[in-house]
């Protein structure tokens, strides 16, 4: 159950502080030098964890290992941080911006799962997406 558990609470966690730091982002700061702090801070606790976690320490050798995810990733990442901050600035108030995007990405999700890995689409998530969509409704009005 702990194996379950224990990565969500560190998402929930991460989302809760990721959603009030870019809320809390000065918006006399252009968006993608305070992102590049961001992300330095983020290699910085990143490669600290690689050492703290690997076995063999070859930093070269597992960077050899990234394939065109990582990068995808990367770009997608940017997008993300990008999209929230301007999303903030735009007036979303914190309670409702990131559930709107996390039920429409949800939403999107079980489309992407059905057209590109074959998943099922049954009638109960179908109905979970329209009240999702009524949801969404409500929210933006």
């Amino acid at each position: 159950m702990w194996n379950m558990l224990w990565p969500i609470l560190i998402v929930v966690a991460s989302n809760t502080v990721y959603n009030i730091s870019a809320k809390s982002t000065p918006v006399n700061i252009n968006s993608f030098a305070s992102l590049s702090v961001t992300y330095l801070m983020a290699m910085i606790c990143s490669l600290a964890m690689y050492f703290f976690t690997a076995e063999q320490k070859d930093l070269l050798l597992e960077l050899s290992k990234a394939n065109w995810t990582t990068y995808a990733l990367g770009v997608a990442v940017v997008g993300l941080e990008f999209g929230f901050l301007c999303v903030y600035r735009a007036g979303w108030k914190i309670s409702t911006a990131s559930l709107f995007a996390s039920i429409a990405l949800a939403c999107v999700l079980l489309i992407v799962g059905l057209l590109l890995y074959k998943e099922t689409l049954s009638i109960r998530q179908m109905l979970g997406m329209a009240v999702c969509a009524l949801g969404l409704f409500l929210i933006a009005k």
